[in-house]
């Protein structure tokens, strides 16, 4: 386990002085940053994850009612006993008051079940189920960035629009593959397409030639990848051995970040349709943030993970600060009543879920023709609205909502 820690000095101004009211638990306000900083996720989220918390909270002032904000980071290798034993630590032995990242559904659904016994703040951004906020939800537990409902509605969607109305599904065999898969599935179907069938592959597997070869051979027009980080990078380049898009059939990754094309490369990437909340080509304002962010990390632009990280450590201060108090219960209720507006989303809500809503974006990977220069990936096909990429709070079967 590689632990950091930011202890960041006193540089509050007026605005965020504390009320004379107000109270922080051991006089310090920790943040713990958990998620895959080795493994097949190390680069969709990993340290670059850590580093946009780190910006947050230097962006805020480095204090929150007049007290120091610290951040600390660990690597959860994937696993869901190993995330679990640090968050018991972190909560129990080094007051950390929240936990946020934590890549891979598997780990985040175990993390949110300590959060939710030890009652203490936590947020996803990495990982996707929507049992997050489903059956598994949680009155201390929040959702950030995006799930597999808005990638499924999004790349699902666009796929069957565009005449792939018919999907085999390469599945990761985790909570995650297994969530991404049934949500695009039942969203193909919902559109009139047809779901030819699936094959699981184990997390971090090399060799993915049986799996494409009965991709290959189902007929399906459109080969659904259920995955994420070199899972899907690794497959795309063996589909490409094996002639898969030249002899007709479509790829669709379903979870594919900036970070990932970019690694693959604009030859192999280029035509993939894909979902992501955040580019940092769409406005001047997310330039600003990427330019920042590429400067502090060796030449890297960041993700939807890394910015929504961002995004979830400023909201999390904004609670404490609105609340008066890093009480978990007083600050739960600040987040569900406050807006998101930032350079990660414009007018996202925060539902009774703890679903965080807002407008996904649908791109499109640019020929090595079409672009102008590194990290120049995507253009941008349509804009999703947040009330139809995330499902409504009466239909997640979360037991808290009424």
């Amino acid at each position: 386990m590689r632990i950091g820690t930011l202890a960041l000095a006193a540089l509050g101004t007026a605005a965020l002085a504390a009320p004379a009211a107000a109270q922080v638990s051991d006089n310090v306000v920790k943040i713990g940053i958990l998620n895959d900083q080795s493994g097949v996720y190390a680069d969709f989220g990993g340290k670059w994850s850590y580093d946009a918390a780190r910006m947050a909270v230097e962006d805020f002032g480095g204090t929150v009612l007049g007290k120091p904000v610290q951040v600390v980071t660990a690597d959860h290798q994937n696993k869901p006993d190993i995330a679990s034993n640090i968050a018991r630590q972190w909560y129990d032995t080094e007051q950390v008051d929240a936990i946020m990242e934590l890549t891979t559904s598997s780990v985040a659904l175990a993390v949110q079940g300590v959060s939710k016994e030890k009652k203490r703040i936590n947020i996803v951004t990495g990982a996707a189920t929507t049992d997050l906020t489903g059956k598994q939800c949680s009155p201390y537990g929040f959702h950030w960035a995006y799930d597999t409902r808005s990638l499924a509605v999004g790349t699902g969607g666009a796929m069957v629009a565009q005449g792939g109305d018919s999907w085999f599904f390469l599945t990761a065999d985790y909570a995650f593959g297994y969530s991404l898969e049934s949500e695009t599935g039942n969203y193909v179907k919902s559109k009139g397409g047809r779901v030819l069938g699936s094959v699981r592959h184990p997390l971090s597997a090399t060799d993915y030639s049986s799996f494409l070869l009965q991709a290959q051979s189902s007929g399906a027009k459109v080969i659904g990848m259920a995955n994420a980080g070199l899972d899907t990078s690794n497959a795309i380049k063996q589909a490409a051995e094996f002639g898969i898009v030249q002899g007709g059939q479509r790829l669709a990754a379903l979870l594919f970040t900036l970070s990932e094309v970019n690694g693959l490369g604009l030859q192999s990437a280029q035509g993939l349709v894909l979902t992501e909340g955040w580019y940092w080509d769409q406005s001047d304002e997310n330039r600003a943030f990427a330019a920042r962010f590429e400067k502090r990390n060796n030449g890297r632009k960041p993700n939807m993970i890394h910015v929504g990280t961002y995004s979830a450590v400023s909201q999390y201060l904004k609670a404490i600060q609105k609340a008066g108090t890093d009480q978990t219960e007083a600050v739960a209720k600040a987040l569900h009543e406050m807006p998101v507006q930032d350079v990660f989303a414009k007018n996202g809500k925060v539902l009774p879920n703890g679903r965080m809503a807002y407008d996904m974006y649908l791109f499109e990977v640019k020929k090595p023709s079409e672009s102008k220069g590194p990290w120049d990936l995507y253009k941008q096909l349509a804009k999703v609205p947040g009330d139809e990429a995330f499902a409504k709070p009466a239909e997640s079967g979360c037991p808290l909502v009424q």
